[in-house]
């Protein structure tokens, strides 16, 4: 059963994506830990076809991690300038809701 709020909507739009970075975050964590494992174990000869694969997988890991960590701060940029739009527009609708419902002038 999905918890819902009072208009009944399931989740959101910022769960969903923070579930999803952090999935991302621990999946990409947990391949590093894999291939670091395989290749520093000492199972894998150094001319064979596996070590040669690990060590390449590795180093595309490396260089992937550093191509988003490059645009992170990018991304950051966005979201924060979305998130303030949004209240901005929030904030216009409650005072035209204000505004209607007001007093009555003499």
């Amino acid at each position: 059963m999905q918890k819902q709020n009072k208009r009944g909507q399931t989740g959101g739009l910022i769960t969903g994506l923070i579930m999803g970075v952090a999935g991302l975050v621990i999946g990409t964590i947990i391949a590093l830990v894999i291939v670091s494992t395989i290749t520093g174990a000492g199972l894998l000869t150094t001319d064979s076809t596996e070590y040669n694969a690990t060590t390449n997988m590795k180093a595309n890991l490396s260089a992937g991690i550093e191509n988003v960590s490059a645009k992170i701060p990018t991304v950051l940029l966005i979201a924060a300038i979305v998130l303030l739009l949004s209240v901005l527009v929030i904030l216009v609708a409650v005072w035209q809701r204000m505004k209607m419902g007001g007093g009555a002038s003499i």
